[in-house]
């Protein structure tokens, strides 16, 4: 096997980790450290090592081991749960990757405020209300150099839960340029202490500037990297996978559209009885995909209360601004029908 990389778990959702894996397998050789990897997951893999990511100490011996017959180039994860233990492998390898430290700062949210504003960095602001617009940029790292790659804008959902119901990119965005944001993206590097790697970095934009929310020090979820593909033609996946291995990863933009994913969340709380989409879904400008994400018989909570896993499908839209992509995806959910009985009813 010619020098491969490690990768942390598949994840549990094909609809939405298979396309990381996949792109992270077009670019080099991936060996899968996973008990039991999904079904979906196993065209994309060169090799398994079958450990659980989640015991740390026993999962870095059996690496060591591993790498002491093949010659490993990186360590990935796109798993907040297995973040910290893919720095302490690299670490123990030898090879690119996040401090333990930074990865466990990044995990804890009060714990990475506080790091955060004692280093002059703006972090989120309680009194921005929850109407303040949330972004997040697409942050590419390489020895110092800062490139914000893409600006994703979430629209959330209705409280207490505030799920994101849309991501949109547009190669375009005005925020690409925002000499704020570029410095609250940059001192946020910098505290952290960060030299290489593909970060996800939530703010709000306040009337006081942008704020940060948050870090993922990984590859974000939710098709985020689908969307900065096809709106700028940069590969995200295939960049983490690059500075894993201590390579360049190329980051020029190559296309100028928009690309939007929408989610679909129960209207009640009750047991999913039907759920169906039109395969005419696929044939509406702008269609990239529509998925179904539940199955019929599920217990779900409706979209006030709801978590990621009460989805009910996600489509994604290809155009060339971001108002056609928003038409395209009001077309699609035409497509989508569902019926859900509350739980008085299906009892």
């Amino acid at each position: 096997m010619s020098q491969p990389v490690l990768l942390l778990g598949a994840g549990r959702r094909r609809a939405y980790d298979e396309f990381v894996l996949t792109r992270v397998a077009a670019a080099r050789p991936v060996v899968l450290v996973d008990p039991a990897p999904p079904d979906w997951a196993r065209p994309c893999l060169a090799g398994q090592l079958a450990a659980d990511p989640g015991k740390d100490g026993a999962t870095a011996s059996a690496v060591v081991r591993f790498a002491a017959r093949h010659r490993v180039r990186g360590v990935l994860t796109h798993s907040g749960e297995y973040a910290v233990a893919a720095a302490r492998i690299a670490g123990q390898l030898g090879l690119p990757g996040l401090s333990p430290a930074t990865a466990a700062a990044c995990a804890d949210p009060a714990a990475l405020r506080a790091l955060l504003a004692d280093r002059t960095v703006p972090v989120d602001d309680p009194g921005a209300g929850p109407g303040a617009p949330r972004v997040s940029a697409e942050t590419v790292v390489l020895d110092g150099e800062i490139r914000i790659a893409a600006i994703t804008r979430t629209t959330l959902g209705p409280a207490p839960a505030r799920q994101p119901l849309r991501h949109l990119v547009h190669a375009h965005d005005g925020l690409l340029h925002n000499r704020f944001l570029r410095l609250a993206v940059d001192r946020t590097v910098h505290a952290l202490g960060l030299t290489r790697g593909v970060l996800h970095i939530g703010l709000t934009l306040t009337d006081r500037g942008p704020r940060v929310t948050g870090v993922t020090p990984y590859l974000p979820g939710d098709l985020i990297p689908l969307l900065v593909r096809r709106a700028t033609g940069v590969d995200l996946a295939q960049a983490a996978a690059a500075l894993a291995t201590g390579e360049v990863p190329d980051t020029t933009p190559t296309r100028q559209r928009a690309a939007a994913i929408q989610f679909a969340y129960p209207a009640a709380t009750g047991r999913l009885d039907h759920l169906d989409l039109s395969p005419d879904a696929a044939q509406e400008p702008g269609a990239d995909r529509m998925i179904l994400t539940q199955d019929t018989g599920s217990h779900v909570t409706e979209g006030r209360h709801a978590t990621a896993d009460d989805r009910l499908a996600l489509w994604v839209a290809t155009a060339d601004t971001p108002s056609a992509c928003e038409d395209a995806l009001r077309r699609m959910a035409r497509h989508l029908t569902a019926h859900i009985a509350p739980f008085a009813t299906a009892a």
